[in-house]
């Protein structure tokens, strides 16, 4: 038995097990990730993030599993929650750092607190357009992008979605009423469709106004979550792409809300969000 120091925290409802590799030696993750991320027979959580040493021109390093245990390139709601624990932990004290991600440095900043939350502000870098980059077969091959607006045949039935990568790629479709969508039937045949190589997140979106978008999302290997901060910016960039969003929008998730804004090309996307410390504890494994 090993007996591991853990913090449980979420951002916007997207809920995290944070493990500490600077302070404490950990075991191998991959056996334990999705024990310590089962409801029932662990702690609970949608990713499990781990604090790691960083190497070339990052501060840290954000590992990130799944609940069902594989590692995945970035979460974007688990960025700030990373920030808010290494600032509360004493890990810095700086108001922005560099996190290395799989999917390159992400940048959040300190932007205060708010009653028990925190809000961080997250540099997440500009949306990947290029079909081979996200990946998907879907929109022309070779082409920049962007994916807009592309039939999807699943089952039984013709969807007309767009795909955007924030660092891990996402599939949106546009649906009349988000609360009354069968999220739970489309969302992982979606995930599991041939046309994106490495699996999806899927958004399911409905749009209030030009500043207001609802949104509800199905997370690959961990099926649907209070939010989804990356799918959020993929959402928004989408949504700005195809002329029905202002470059600042107001994202409505399960859990919470979130400020995107983009100035469109090679800008970067910021996004603009709570973080909350919920308890801390220890689990055997």
């Amino acid at each position: 038995m090993t007996t591991l120091r853990f913090t449980k925290m979420h951002g916007a409802g997207n809920d995290f097990v944070v493990l500490d590799g600077i302070r404490d030696e950990l075991p191998p993750l991959e056996p334990i990730a999705a024990l310590l991320a089962d409801r029932h027979l662990g702690v609970g959580c949608d990713q499990l993030l781990v604090v790691r040493e960083a190497g070339g021109d990052a501060d840290f390093r954000m590992q990130i599993f799944n609940a069902d245990g594989g590692q995945v390139e970035m979460c974007a709601n688990g960025i700030r929650a990373f920030f808010k624990y290494l600032r509360d932990t004493g890990h810095t004290t700086a108001d922005e750092v560099r996190v290395e991600t799989l999917s390159g440095v992400v940048v959040p900043r300190w932007s205060g607190r708010r009653g028990r939350d925190a809000h961080v502000v997250v540099e997440m870098g500009p949306p990947v357009l290029a079909p081979a980059k996200i990946p998907t077969t879907l929109g022309e091959p070779g082409s920049e992008g962007p994916v807009l607006d592309v039939p999807l045949r699943v089952l039984g039935e013709t969807l007309t979605v767009s795909s955007v990568s924030m660092g891990n790629p996402h599939c949106i479709t546009l649906v009349d009423d988000v609360d009354a969508f069968p999220v739970e039937r489309f969302g992982p045949a979606i995930e599991e469709h041939p046309a994106f190589p490495n699996r999806v997140n899927v958004e399911f979106v409905e749009v209030v106004g030009r500043g207001h978008l609802r949104q509800r999302t199905w997370e690959r290997g961990t099926g649907e979550t209070l939010a989804c901060g990356s799918g959020a910016c993929a959402v928004a960039a989408s949504a700005m792409l195809r002329g029905i969003a202002d470059r600042e929008v107001r994202i409505a998730l399960r859990g919470g809300d979130l400020q995107i804004a983009w100035e469109g090309g090679d800008a970067s996307i910021f996004m603009t969000g709570p973080a909350t410390t919920v308890y801390t504890g220890e689990v055997e494994v």
